[in-house]
């Protein structure tokens, strides 16, 4: 029987990225695969993000080869830098190019946070400041109330993929007010899945990240349920 019998899914990510796909392939089900193109970056900034969507269309097209069933742009500030339109187009242009359906880290992550009821959310991120900015806004944008943002302050996008999943998990805890509805721990980047559950059961509210919001939408083509990374993938949304 072939590998991703169930589901293949094509992901996107930046060159630099080093937790991504270890995590999607962490948490994939039986029969579903799991099969990389690479952007170039180096730093997390707003600029070079911007770059490296000039890659996408090529990395698109080969992942397309290998008859993928989705396309994931995992990206989370890489597919939101220029606002709702930006990802957006960016999600139809490498639909467009390749006739695969196509979802953004960024559009995934909107998805999630509704699926679960969330409105006020706390976010944890290892950004810049500005990039924070950029995703305070665009979730301000999507209807969301962000009651607090704590970033790292990280440019280096290796040293973000060097961090212990307890980094994750100190800094959610420091973001998080007793009002919001949800907790959001953002960039595929940055090492999460070991600590959702646990930060669950602390905060007795929903906790989505990145990778994990990324994952839920592609299964969600095949309406696969996934235990052990917290309620989103447990098929009760």
């Amino acid at each position: 029987m072939m590998y991703g019998w169930r589901l293949r899914i094509g992901l996107i990510v930046p060159s630099s990225n080093t937790t991504m796909e270890s995590e999607f392939h962490a948490m994939r089900p039986e029969g579903v695969s799991v099969h990389t193109a690479r952007m170039r970056l180096v730093e997390a900034t707003p600029e070079e993000l911007r770059r490296m969507a000039e890659d996408a269309q090529r990395a698109a097209e080969l992942l397309a080869t290998a008859d993928v069933d989705v396309i994931i742009y995992g990206c989370t500030t890489g597919s939101l830098v220029g606002g709702v339109e930006w990802e957006e187009e960016l999600r139809e242009r490498i639909e467009g190019e390749t006739g695969v359906e196509t979802l953004t880290t960024a559009g995934a992550v909107v998805e999630a946070l509704r699926a679960l009821g969330v409105k006020r959310v706390c976010v944890a991120t290892p950004y810049i400041r500005e990039l924070d900015e950029l995703e305070a806004r665009f979730l301000g944008e999507q209807g969301f109330e962000v009651l607090a943002i704590r970033g790292l302050g990280l440019r280096r996008n290796t040293e973000i993929g060097g961090l212990p999943p307890w980094t994750a998990y100190r800094l959610a805890r420091e973001a998080y007010r007793e009002e919001a509805d949800g907790v959001f721990i953002s960039c595929t980047n940055f090492r999460t899945i070991e600590v959702i559950e646990p930060l669950e059961r602390e905060l007795g509210k929903p906790v989505v990240t990145s990778n994990q919001a990324s994952m839920w939408a592609a299964l969600r083509l095949r309406r696969l349920p996934l235990e052990g990374y917290g309620r989103l993938l447990r098929g009760r949304v």
